[in-house]
């Protein structure tokens, strides 16, 4: 563990989840006091939640809170109670199809809770909002790779909508009240402790149990497939950076991609070759909010942090097939 740094608490939300987890654990071990919350739903297995936090709290400097970022109350006490310098907001409900079944979950967490974060960090002059966005704002756009400056007016999914909202609104205090805000659009993020409703999860799954798994679109996708460390290293690379005062507005948007997308059949390819079992698949027509093609124009953040994801197809889903036997006690 290295020397603590900084008495001031960074403030993770959604810290149970799989960005969170791993972006609190590197935190702590930078030496950082981590201010933690997430309310636990049970969107997915709740298990591995709790075994993430388990791995948390291990850490004299962690300290989870229990609730949702809907509740301003409970947000406005802990801004008054933790002396907090900077704001990682990664708490959303999350899930492109979902959102076609629950569209209230969506407006409460995504819309309600980021609402309150930002009302949070302007009364409490907090010195940088970090916040997740999603590489589902470029929609169906054709233009590859997706750059930052593409317009992003045409959602074709509600979360798709709630995330670009959430960069409108984060301008909007930048702009009114020189918050400082970071919007960081992720592509497709795996690794170890990942979310078991993302489809290298279900894919693993459903090859080892030897179950049809379903390829929409007939499996003709492209996705950029990032690997948790780059996207952890990306982020603490962002907080250690000075915020975006230097423009006005203080405001900033980053693709965090890979630069590198795998089409579907190669990724599960590499997937049956790492567990040593073929795929039974099911091929299916695309789905109402699915993308054909994610591709990450990553110059901008290159630039700014000099940091390029290092972390090929192969070696991340290596590691994940690791884990994922190791933890569910698979042969």
């Amino acid at each position: 563990m290295i020397q603590q740094q900084n008495e001031k608490y960074i403030f993770v939300t959604g810290c149970a989840g799989f960005i969170g987890f791993h972006l609190s654990l590197r935190l702590l071990y930078e030496g950082y006091k981590v201010l933690g919350i997430d309310n636990l739903n049970d969107y997915y297995d709740q298990t591995l939640k709790y075994n993430r936090l388990e791995i948390l709290k291990k850490d004299k400097h962690f300290t989870f809170i229990k609730g949702s970022v809907e509740n301003l109350e409970l947000l406005d006490s802990l801004f008054n109670q933790y002396e907090i310098e900077e704001v990682i907001h990664l708490a959303a409900q999350a899930g492109v199809r979902y959102s076609l079944e629950n569209p209230h979950a969506y407006i409460q967490s995504n819309l309600v809770g980021f609402a309150n974060i930002l009302d949070c960090c302007k009364q409490h002059q907090i010195k940088h909002l970090i916040y997740a966005s999603s590489s589902s704002v470029y929609g169906s756009n054709k233009q590859v790779p997706f750059s930052v400056s593409d317009r992003v007016d045409q959602p074709i999914s509600l979360y798709a909508a709630t995330k670009k909202a959430n960069e409108l609104m984060a301008h909007t205090y930048s702009h009114l009240y020189s918050l400082p805000t970071t919007g960081l659009r992720f592509f497709t993020v795996y690794g170890p402790w990942g979310r078991p409703d993302m489809a290298y999860f279900t894919f693993s799954n459903a090859i080892i149990k030897q179950e049809p798994l379903n390829l929409f679109n007939y499996g003709n996708m492209r996705r950029d497939f990032t690997y948790i460390d780059d996207v952890i290293e990306s982020i603490y690379r962002l907080i250690k950076k000075s915020p975006p005062i230097d423009i006005s507005p203080p405001y900033k948007i980053f693709n965090i991609g890979n630069h590198q997308p795998v089409q579907l059949h190669y990724f599960i390819q590499v997937l049956e070759d790492q567990i040593g079992m073929k795929a039974i698949k099911n091929f299916l027509p695309i789905q109402p909010g699915d993308v054909q093609e994610t591709f990450a124009d990553i110059e901008d953040i290159v630039k700014f942090i000099d940091y390029r994801p290092k972390t090929n197809i192969e070696d991340g889903l290596r590691n994940f097939v690791k884990w994922f036997k190791e933890y569910y006690n698979l042969s």
